[in-house]
């Protein structure tokens, strides 16, 4: 194939593709600020970037990204667009409904978003399995090798939140033309709050969870005006080369795993 992505290919191109292979990506990001340093692009360039390398280190195909995610309290900042997560559902549904009516039976999500991104996509997986029968699957970009970024990034705690070391890095090193490294404020180290507030699925091992969503208002007071969770200052191209390697590396391991399961089911639909 000339390109893994679906949007690049002819339809012949496709129809002789799903004569050996029925795996797709389908890479879901954002479009929501990312501080004063990094550009609204980031979670989007987390799951395509991710996932164009998977799909040329498998040989599978990828659909065209999704820009936009569940992303409510980032609209205290200019420029945010966010979904109703019914919304979110829907389309993720619609999509992997139109893959699967061609004859692709695997459909694997690539969340570039993390927490927010989750709820939406884990409903739309369940529904689409029951439903069709098609093996359906969520990569999380940073939950896919925790524990590698974290050491990677010398930052057991709270290494991959929101625009600080991990999301800063990997830009540096993916797309460094897009990134302000005046503009990087060093933020003092904060006492990590009794419970977790909205990021339940990677607090540190010494920190209780509990579910809270903020207003716009009280994220954009929680991250000082700057839009900033943690410490962007120690980011490096190099720590991100390495995040971003170990990432595809797992996500990788996934795919070739995938392609080994014998998925049948019936024909879906076209969602109408």
């Amino acid at each position: 194939m000339k390109s893994v992505w679906l949007h690049e290919l002819r339809w012949p191109d496709i129809e002789a593709y799903l004569e050996d292979q029925d795996v797709a990506l389908v890479p879901i990001g954002a479009t929501e600020q990312h501080g004063r340093h990094t550009p609204l692009l980031v979670d989007t360039a987390w799951a395509s970037d991710v996932s164009e390398a998977v799909a040329k280190k498998e040989g599978v195909l990828v659909a065209p990204p999704m820009h936009f995610g569940w992303s409510p309290h980032h609209l205290a900042y200019p420029g945010g667009i966010t979904l109703r997560p019914e919304t979110l559902m829907q389309v993720a549904i619609d999509i992997a409904e139109s893959l699967i009516s061609h004859g692709f039976r695997k459909i694997i999500f690539v969340n570039g978003n993390r927490v927010a991104n989750l709820p939406p996509l884990q409903v739309a997986m369940a529904k689409l399995r029951f439903k069709t029968g098609a093996f359906v699957a969520i990569i999380d970009t940073h939950l896919i090798a925790r524990k590698e970024v974290c050491e990677a990034a010398g930052n057991a705690r709270d290494a991959s939140h929101h625009a600080g070391n991990v999301e800063t890095s990997f830009m540096m090193h993916a797309h460094p033309d897009l990134v302000k490294t005046d503009e990087i404020i060093a933020l003092p180290d904060h006492p990590l709050a009794v419970f977790a507030s909205n990021t339940p699925m990677d607090p540190p091992l010494d920190q209780s969870v509990a579910f809270v969503q903020p207003t716009a208002e009280e994220f954009y007071n929680r991250t000082g005006g700057q839009g900033t969770y943690s410490n962007p200052a120690s980011a490096t191209a190099a720590i991100g080369k390495a995040v971003l390697d170990v990432t595809i590396a797992r996500a990788a391991e996934f795919v070739a795993h995938v392609k080994t399961l014998d998925v049948r089911c019936e024909r879906c639909p076209i969602p109408i």
